[in-house]
């Protein structure tokens, strides 16, 4: 139970109290200052707390938005202040220290100033305190200073639909032109409905899995019924998809365990998509294994690129100036506002690109699909990665020690690059600043190309392997603080998973291809949640994960080694036993961090991820 405390005794007619209970408030009244210290004080250290001024003359939502987003140790609106556990001191000791210098407030005081909250956010500031104020757009907060202003305020709280306002808050404020105007303009009201219902966003995010599951399964089937069953169940959940976070926002239920659930889940059902249809169509005698297990790779490259130049870019000195001239081009199309949504959308963000893989999937083949998948992806990664690179080429600014341990972290060095990174280091520091992104391509375009051109089974691209650690240790000698070096844990993934797709296609047995889709996928795992957790302040996966699991270097040299020593359904074989090993370690030590920091109290977050 969360505790407000009333400054004084509410005005007659005035709402407040009610309002703070629908808000789930336990509210005591203070006969002043000095009393509400002693309240303040004497509520658990565990629970929220907010000081409140009676004469507050506002809408419910405008109390929602500041009072009980759990995100924000501390948060304030006029008239009101709250701290969570993390922000509770700081409250307490702005209050004594106002209640000292001050005194008790002048009974009866109708000013602003004698506004015990305000003051006491006032001293907040002083103190340095991080003190997070909602935008209310059109809704009213305020404490009037007079029965004029009080009218005044009544009246404009009842001039605007706060309903409306909290519903239209509900959808993301930048989103993909599909989801825009064919999903939230309905999605909305069955999120209003959930919430009414007492419906978490974790459940919606769960029936959204399990919808695309079974979307999944109705495309393995090799049907056109299913087929046409797969695509509409995909759009179903994408739908819920939107619910969940649109949820979220309307009810303020933010979690670290929901912002975690939510963006696995999503590639989760894209890639389990995926495998469906390539199920299917080998149903029919078409093997499409080596498009969808492509498909999954550019994707997963697609979002590498994302987070890599996102956490480079974190901290910057220029971040928020940027005057490169890719960047004033970039706002010059976003002036006129048809190229706002053409540039949304040729990016196929997950809402066009799902509606795209639904309606091929109906009324095409798997193959139609995955090919069209491709051509899109492929288009997507082009224009984005270009424009990232011509920005940071034209961004004169240095990389922060965070952003380089954060790229770091995203590379994902096993024991054999950070023991050659060692004795590398003098080496690498002669090296031209570009070095770094240089040598993990050539090393990436060595053991990819060798491994697609030579064939299964030669010892070439064992000795490409090899190349590729030594490039690899050489890339990560020194920290990324680089203009590209962003760029080298998106190497890193196309080494790997490039890899691991050409000596599997290379080996032409039945069962190689599922088996390389189903390591990728365990291996792709690890790295989202790699970035989940830096996203989430949390910091990287244990280092004892990544050096059990080899790092990306050592992955592919493993199965570099298997298929020059093993036949090729040997080979397969062995596919499927690492990817179950690195599947059960990776999700084993996920689910253990994600519970435990969700029970540990851990700060709500609320990732908006991909627009949708």
């Amino acid at each position: 139970m969360s505790t407000a405390i009333l400054t004084g005794q509410p005005v007659p007619g005035s709402s407040l109290e009610g309002d703070l209970r629908s808000l789930g408030f336990d509210v005591r009244i203070a006969s002043g200052d000095a009393e509400a210290e002693t309240l303040l004080a004497a509520v658990p250290a565990g629970e929220r707390v907010a000081v409140v001024d009676p004469r507050f003359v506002g809408h419910a939502h405008a109390l929602r938005l500041g009072l009980t987003d759990p995100r924000f140790p501390l948060s304030a609106i006029p008239g009101a202040v709250t701290a969570q556990q993390a922000g509770r001191q700081a409250l307490t000791r702005a209050m004594a220290r106002e209640n000292s210098a001050a005194g008790e407030a002048p009974a009866g005081g109708t000013t602003l100033v004698d506004s015990l909250a305000d003051r006491v956010v006032t001293a907040l500031d002083a103190d340095g305190a991080d003190v997070h104020r909602p935008e209310l757009g059109s809704l009213v907060a305020t404490v009037p200073s007079d029965p004029q202003a009080r009218n005044e305020a009544r009246q404009a709280v009842a001039a605007v639909d706060d309903e409306a306002v909290r519903l239209k808050s509900a959808v993301k404020a930048r989103d993909g032109f599909f989801t825009t105007h064919f999903i939230s303009p309905y999605s909305r009201y069955i999120a209003r409905w959930c919430a009414r219902r007492g419906l978490t966003p974790n459940q919606v995010t769960t029936a959204s899995l399990l919808t695309a599951l079974i979307a999944a399964g109705c495309a393995a089937t090799g049907t056109r019924g299913g087929f046409v069953a797969a695509g509409v169940l995909l759009i179903a959940s994408f739908v819920l998809d939107c619910t969940d976070g649109q949820l979220a926002r309307y009810s303020l239920q933010y979690s670290t365990l929901g912002a975690w659930l939510d963006a696995t889940f999503d590639r989760a059902k894209e890639y389990a998509y995926y495998a469906g249809l390539a199920l299917g169509a080998a149903r029919g005698g078409d093997d499409v294994w080596a498009l969808a297990l492509a498909a999954m790779i550019l994707q997963t490259g697609r979002h590498v690129v994302d987070f890599s130049f996102n956490e480079a870019n974190a901290g910057d000195t220029d971040a928020t100036v940027n005057t490169s001239p890719t960047a004033a081009l970039s706002d010059r199309l976003d002036s006129v506002g048809w190229t706002v949504w053409v540039r949304r959308m040729i990016v196929l963000p997950i809402g066009e690109r799902w509606a795209m893989i639904a309606v091929l999937t109906a009324v095409t083949t798997p193959r139609i699909t995955f090919y069209a998948l491709l051509a899109g992806c492929a288009f997507a990664a082009t224009y984005t990665t270009a424009g990232r690179v011509l920005r940071s080429l034209n961004r004169r600014a240095r990389r922060t020690d965070r952003a380089a341990r954060a790229l770091a972290d995203l590379a994902d060095s096993g024991p054999l690059a950070e023991g050659l990174a060692g004795p590398l280091k003098n080496a690498a520091r002669r090296l031209p600043g570009i070095a770094a992104p240089a040598v993990a391509l050539l090393g990436t375009l060595a053991v990819v190309t060798t491994a697609a051109l030579t064939g299964f089974g030669g010892p070439w691209t064992v000795a490409a392997a090899c190349v590729h650690v030594l490039a690899s240790a050489l890339a990560v000698a020194r920290p990324l603080k680089g203009a590209l070096d962003w760029l080298v844990p998106p190497f890193f993934r196309v080494a790997e998973y490039g890899t691991v797709l050409a000596l599997a296609a290379d080996a032409k047995v039945n069962g190689a291809l599922p088996a390389a889709y189903g390591l990728v996928a365990a291996v792709a795992y690890h790295h989202y949640d790699t970035v989940y957790r830096i996203r989430g302040n949390a910091g990287a996966p244990p280092h004892w994960l990544v050096r059990a699991i080899g790092g990306h270097e050592g992955r592919v040299l493993v199965v570099a080694v298997a298929a020059a020593l093993l036949t090729a359904s040997q080979f397969t074989v062995a596919l499927t036993v690492l990817a179950v090993a690195v599947a059960l370690l990776v999700l084993a030590e996920s689910i253990r961090f994600w519970v435990a920091a969700h029970q540990g109290g851990a700060p709500a977050v609320h990732d908006e991820g991909e627009p949708a």
